[in-house]
């Protein structure tokens, strides 16, 4: 059936007496359009839902009818569809008694009133309210209905390869039936596709698009806003920022006490706190609490790397609540972190279990559809540990462990609440806590009253005193999935590998997606997206999206190199670069926004001095900064860590790449 085909079933029983149609006594009337007239109204008709004839010997059943056909019965037992004005385009009412007969009522859109005459209508909905009548219909058409249809789609192992195969055959069979004048033109076609994909665009066509000067771009900075207070005796990182009345709230918890191998069950804690049950409220309630009084409260782990001390890859990890409201509703979000973080029951291994299936869920479908994340994450993890953390608590790691968790829940599921619980008792004390808070200065009013609420709220009983070390491992892993494309990640940390950072990798991020990268594995390639990325920490990594190639788009990584080396582009080119790269940087921000920046600065050490210095790395860059950033992508490649996310047939013709491979 073809999409653009709209055909409406109405059963009906009635006697038609058009003269095209002999009377009966009832049927199924199938109103339609048809393609090759497509918004005009057809009939046809059976008696048994299974034999159809064509009525009005197939002709327009109201000549003057433009729309989509759809039928409706009224409480007063004539028939409605809505048309199209030709002239207009308004609506037009058409009723009839019959389905033979139909006349044009009004013209919608002309009738100022036509919403006030559906009062009528409501008045009689708003009086069955307490009679029964919706729980009748409710009992009638859902309750007691005995149509249904039940759907099983199962998975069928090697579909795509099978398909692949099937696809390779139709293919050979259809070269086979060209002639040899034929294949000589579809040779020549082919590489003047390629041809026309490579050829740069001509100068004076790209001439013609208006460009800035690094001139018109300001060299000073977006302000940092952080000042250190201690609230009630809690540190507290203050923003002050005009808001609207609004302020922002995030509480902090240290997650340097939690064990490696409990490092799972925070990113399990995480999913579960607010979406269960509490000692004051039921789930649902809580968030309808929540969003009536509050602009939201949520949860989340993050992480702050150190780059005062990256040798030593330092980093702070985080269980972080936030919250926004109104200054005078700022006590309900207080109250509502409490019962959140104090009062979860998280012993109700019901709703856990549902919570599980949901994570379960969801991360399976983000490594499908968003594994080129997924990939970059877990191949960073095999030398990084605050990588291997965020894998622990949002990745593939986490995955495994919620899956098998899953799977032998009854098992599990003591063990599980043992270590929510226990978890909860270690992070969520006074001692272990820090805010950040975004406002105006009347936003403080009252501030010391709630925070001492909150930190009273907190857990008090001794808890072990335990230290996070983590443990990386070089796996270089392939996952297999049913998709017929890939997310190939390779990363490296080139500060390890003796290169450094500078400002000018941020313009090399923007000259790689939009040059190299793009031309080479998107537009030659035929991936959907290429991305890049280098932090102060040293972390690089190239990776493709939706990428129908493995072990081609490997070697366009390997490229880049050589590519830089030989890096020439004009002066126009290379000033679009730069401002393409503080496009990027100099983005409108929220009062929101400018707060977390300021406080993301504070945590990773980034000083103002160091900030200036990078963006005069990025607007005082020549071609020789560029060129010189080769040194920086080869150290990245000599870290050889590589992930890939993507087809059974793609990762074994290229399993000698991995050290692992394995399956979803």
């Amino acid at each position: 059936m073809r999409k653009h085909l709209l055909l409406k079933l109405l059963f009906v029983c009635f006697v038609l007496t058009s003269p095209s149609v002999k009377a009966g006594n009832g049927g199924y009337l199938f109103a339609h359009m048809r393609h090759e007239d497509y918004g005009r109204l057809y009939y046809y008709i059976s008696r048994d839902a299974k034999n159809w004839t064509k009525l009005n010997n197939n002709e327009r059943v109201v000549p003057e009818y433009r729309g989509h056909p759809d039928i409706m019965k009224g409480r007063n037992g004539r028939y409605y569809m809505i048309g199209v004005s030709e002239k207009t385009q308004n609506p037009i009412l058409w009723t009839s008694k019959d389905l033979v007969k139909w006349k044009q009522e009004k013209e919608l859109s002309a009738e100022p009133f036509i919403h006030i005459e559906a009062l009528d209508t409501f008045e009689f909905l708003k009086a069955q309210v307490g009679t029964g009548y919706y729980e009748e219909l409710i009992r009638k058409y859902l309750l007691e209905n005995t149509h249904g249809a039940i759907v099983l789609i199962k998975p069928e192992k090697g579909r795509t390869a099978r398909m692949d195969k099937e696809l390779q055959e139709k293919l050979q069979a259809y070269k086979e039936s060209l002639t040899e004048e034929e294949r000589k033109e579809l040779v020549e076609r082919s590489n003047a596709l390629e041809a026309y994909q490579s050829a740069p665009d001509a100068v004076e066509d790209l001439e013609k698009i208006p460009v800035l000067s690094r001139e018109d771009i300001s060299k000073e900075i977006e302000p940092i806003i952080n000042e250190e207070k201690r609230i009630a005796d809690v540190p507290v990182v203050y923003h002050e920022i005009e808001t609207n009345g609004i302020g922002y709230v995030d509480v902090l918890f240290d997650m340097s006490g939690v064990e490696e191998a409990d490092l799972p069950y925070v990113g399990i804690l995480q999913g579960v706190l607010g979406v269960i049950d509490t000692e004051n409220y039921k789930y649902g309630e809580l968030f309808n609490e929540i969003n009536v009084h509050t602009g939201g409260i949520g949860t989340s782990l993050e992480l702050y790397t150190d780059i005062s001390k990256v040798p030593e890859k330092e980093f702070k990890a985080t269980f972080e609540i936030k919250g926004k409201a109104l200054y005078q509703k700022l006590p309900v979000v207080f109250r509502m972190m409490e019962e959140i973080l104090t009062r979860s029951k998280l012993g109700d291994t019901k709703r856990i279990r549902e919570i599980l299936a949901m994570q379960k869920s969801r991360l399976l479908m983000k490594f499908q559809s968003s594994g080129h994340t997924t990939a970059v994450l877990r191949a960073m993890s095999y030398a990084s540990p605050s990588s291997k953390l965020k894998d622990m608590t949002s990745g593939i790691e986490f995955y495994d462990k919620i899956a098998y968790i899953e799977e032998h829940f009854e098992e599990e599921k003591d063990v599980l609440v043992q270590k929510l619980q226990m978890l909860a008792h270690k992070l969520f004390r006074a001692d272990n806590m820090m805010i950040s808070y975004t406002a105006a200065k009347e936003g403080l009013n009252g501030m010391e009253e709630l925070v001492e609420g909150l930190k009273k709220a907190m857990f008090e009983d001794p808890v072990e005193d335990t230290r996070c070390v983590l443990h990386c491992e070089m796996k270089n892993e392939g996952f297999k999935t049913a998709s017929k494309v890939q997310y190939v990640a390779r990363v490296g940390n080139f500060i390890d590998n003796g290169a450094d950072y500078t400002g000018a990798l941020q313009i090399l991020k923007v000259i790689l997606s939009y040059d190299y990268l793009w031309q080479n594995v998107r537009v030659k390639g035929g991936a959907y997206g290429c991305m890049s990325g280098f932090s102060r920490t040293g972390e690089g990594y190239f990776v493709s999206y939706r990428d129908p190639n493995l072990e081609r788009t490997m070697e366009v990584y390997e490229g880049i190199a050589d590519y830089l080396r030989n890096f020439t582009v004009s002066d126009r080119d290379m000033n679009k670069y730069i401002i393409g790269t503080m496009s990027n940087i100099d983005q409108p921000m929220t009062p929101s926004a400018k707060g977390d920046r300021s406080f993301n600065l504070y945590m990773n050490k980034v000083s103002a001095e160091t900030i200036k210095k990078e963006r005069l790395q990025i607007l005082e860059a020549g071609q020789e900064d560029i060129r010189k950033l080769a040194d920086v992508v080869e150290a990245v490649m000599k870290a050889g860590q590589i992930c890939v996310i993507g087809s059974e047939e793609k990762i074994e013709e290229a399993k000698d790449m991995f050290k692992n491979v394995t399956t979803f």
